[in-house]
């Protein structure tokens, strides 16, 4: 196993090939780094986990000068990892690292998608925990509930999650190398950021590579995972949600419209198969918030996608609601940022969203254009009714600033996303 694996580890003195160097996460990871909590990157399939775990290699191997040697990385989706499929067959490999690497002092184990491999909870927690051989343990994994179900058991307060989204408006800016602009912002908009994009050279090849790497989240990590059977209830599911992103709906809203298709199917199914999309990290789940009642309400909530391409490139055309993909990026852009989100809710009127992060918290209304005073009373009524002191913001892709409003501040939407 060791011979198999030479070729995809740097103990002959080469360094990682990384590309782009994403270096908001390389420090996030590098702030979380020297103590035996397991450092866990997850999110969607090809959003630049694995990339991340060579970046700090590379860092780890030029920066630290740490010996090759002391680094084992293990890619479970390989071909040649193929038979490692539990606990025992991954500890033999480690095992066996050991035995003929020599490593001294820190080990420094990278394991990416591990959470195919059946009980590797408990072999990650003894790993971290064996006082005898320092090792410190870096994990990716695609699936959110797979994760933290095992996370929660096992783990529990002995690792630091962190999760990794495709690129934001900044980091496309920096690999595009065009300016900061609401003409670039729109491109963004369009493109999205998911890494392999950046690559490509047509819009064809774009559509197929977006197209597959759906049906790749959606055969892989939903239906041999929880082994569906309706497919085309899932797809038919996953195609409504990313047409009526940032609307609201609630299980029972969708059932209706799923059955008015030609659909048979139960609140009970689509909401399992809602929490697999999300599970996922294809889409992402927003509650509703009260904000006179200050508690969460059940029912209706939005859903927004990990990645605007999966919109653009998947559905006939660039919708005029472009408002809608500009609420999705400002969620996006929020989450990166670690805020918790949630929609809210007003007696006579809606705010798109409530960021918190600790003591902070903002309020946003996302809009295309205000177009007209009666645009402008809208957008910023429901926040001008809101009874507290916190920043309120009203975001549009306007030419022009409009500037401070009874508090509430306009801003271009590419000059408050980055």
């Amino acid at each position: 196993m060791i011979d198999k694996i030479y070729r995809f580890n740097y103990w002959n003195g080469q360094v990682p090939d990384v590309g782009f160097f994403r270096k908001a996460y390389v420090g996030k990871l590098l702030n979380a780094m020297n103590n035996p909590l397991i450092k866990v990157l997850t999110g969607q399939r090809r959003s630049g986990k694995s990339y991340l775990l060579r970046m700090l290699i590379k860092h780890l191997l030029e920066e630290r000068k740490v010996r090759p040697e002391n680094i084992l990385y293990l890619n479970m989706e390989m071909h040649e990892m193929i038979d490692i499929t539990d606990s025992r067959k991954f500890m033999s490999v480690v095992d066996d690292y050991r035995e003929k690497l020599h490593p001294e002092g820190k080990v420094y184990l990278f394991l990416d998608e591990v959470q195919d491999v059946e009980g590797w909870e408990k072999a990650v927690n003894s790993i971290s925990q064996d006082t005898t051989a320092e090792c410190e343990v870096f994990l990716t994994g695609s699936n959110a509930h797979l994760l933290s179900s095992e996370l929660a058991t096992y783990l529990t307060g002995r690792y630091i999650p962190l999760e990794v989204f495709p690129f934001s408006y900044g980091e496309y800016l920096e690999k595009t190398g065009v300016k900061r602009s609401g003409e670039s912002f729109a491109a963004y908009l369009r493109s999205g950021g998911l890494p392999e994009i950046f690559h490509l050279s047509d819009i064809e090849t774009v559509c197929n590579y977006v197209s597959t790497l759906k049906d790749s989240i959606l055969l892989n990590d939903i239906v041999r995972r929880h082994n569906v059977r309706d497919v085309a209830l899932l797809q038919h599911l996953c195609s409504f949600l990313t047409d009526t992103i940032g609307s609201y709906f609630s299980l029972n809203g969708i059932v209706r419209y799923l059955n008015g298709s030609g659909y048979k199917t139960s609140v009970e199914t689509v909401g399992n198969h809602v929490r697999y999309l999300t599970d996922a990290y294809l889409f992402h789940e927003v509650e509703r918030y009260d904000i006179q009642g200050k508690k969460i309400l059940g029912g209706e909530r939005k859903y927004y996608l990990n990645d605007l391409a999966f919109k653009y490139y998947l559905t006939s055309s660039f919708d005029p609601s472009i408002g809608k993909y500009l609420e999705n990026a400002l969620y996006l852009h929020l989450a990166r940022n670690g805020y918790t989100i949630h929609t809210g809710s007003m007696p006579s009127s809606e705010v798109d969203i409530i960021a918190e992060k600790g003591d902070e918290r903002i309020y946003c209304q996302a809009a295309y254009q205000l177009a007209d005073e009666a645009v402008i009373e809208r957008e910023f009524r429901s926040l001008k009714a809101i009874p507290d002191n916190y920043p309120k913001f009203v975001i549009s892709m306007d030419p022009v600033c409009l500037g401070n409003n009874q508090g509430i501040r306009h801003v271009q939407a590419w000059e408050f996303i980055d």
